[in-house]
């Protein structure tokens, strides 16, 4: 027994390996800002899928569906048409006031309701940012994907009124000049929902001031009536056209009821504000992303 004992080998004998402390990460670590964009790519079929199966749904339990998508705008025009139209004359002077103030109310629909839901993402999302692992911008971006695709139907709605309803306007090749000017509202309205969804994620009383400042910005930005009729000092028009919200507006109105060009300086104006805001909205909310359904 002593000699087989002495055949068999002796047990290896395994040293613990150093463990490199400089290359142990904490969970739940914000990545580096190059890394988040690459986390968010990884994503994107996740966000589109999750957009285009909220729009579907979003009005599944209401009898006439989808169709408030469109109602919605109409009776505001409606509403606004009666009460600046016809009671306070805010029109007079602009040709095709309908159409005017059609394109006022739709485009700022879509700009308020991307903000809107964008900055309650986070918040109204706070159980799945508690129990899952994922770069919590996806969920901002997946908010104002699904506006964009439901605001699709609205803007077609929109130029159809406009075509329709007299003064009847004619289709033209300044037309295409709408989809940039659509695209670049589309960041604008991206970069602020950022911003507002990382303060709110923190501040959630932030969201009772959001309805003042959304209807403060609609009457502030020439919706119902024009710039030159009220005011003529030139610098405070100047500072009213730097409006983001104004320059999208008047671009379209432009294109669609005047057959003008837009000015190179409509263009440089809302571009600076959407890549800036965009910019700035990424970087803001990267900085917060480790606090994100904390508390």
């Amino acid at each position: 027994m002593s000699a087989k004992k002495a055949l068999l080998p002796e047990p290896a004998v395994v040293q613990p390996r150093a463990v490199d402390m400089r290359r142990l990460t904490r969970v739940g670590a914000r990545p580096g800002f190059l890394d988040y964009l690459v986390q968010l790519w990884d994503f994107r079929a996740f966000i589109f899928y999750d957009a285009r199966a909220r729009v579907q749904s979003g009005t599944r339990r209401d009898r006439l569906g989808s169709a408030w998508l469109l109602l919605n705008p109409v009776f505001n025009g409606l509403t606004y048409y009666v009460i600046f139209g016809m009671l306070l004359q805010t029109g007079h002077g602009i040709d095709n006031y309908v159409g005017y103030l059609v394109i006022g109310i739709f485009i700022f629909q879509g700009t308020s309701g991307a903000i809107t839901s964008g900055a309650r993402s986070i918040h109204s999302n706070k159980s799945v940012v508690q129990a899952f692992n994922f770069p919590r911008a996806t969920l901002p971006i997946g908010v104002n994907i699904r506006e964009m695709m439901a605001n699709f139907p609205l803007i077609l709605a929109m130029l159809l009124i406009i075509t329709v309803v007299p003064p009847v306007e004619k289709i033209s090749w300044l037309w295409l000049l709408i989809v940039p000017a659509l695209a670049l509202q589309g960041i604008f309205n991206l970069g602020v929902g950022l911003i507002l969804a990382r303060i709110i994620s923190r501040v959630h009383d932030a969201t009772h001031l959001l309805p003042f400042f959304m209807r403060a910005w609609m009457y502030g930005s020439a919706i119902f009536y024009s710039y030159d009729r009220f005011v003529t000092h030139p610098d405070i028009l100047a500072l009213l056209k730097m409006n983001p919200l104004f320059n999208v507006i008047d671009i379209i109105r432009n294109c669609v009821l005047y057959a003008q060009a837009p000015t190179w300086q409509s263009w440089a104006t809302l571009a600076v504000w959407a890549l800036g805001a965009l910019l700035l909205g990424m970087v803001f909310f990267w900085q917060g992303e480790e606090s994100y359904g904390r508390g």
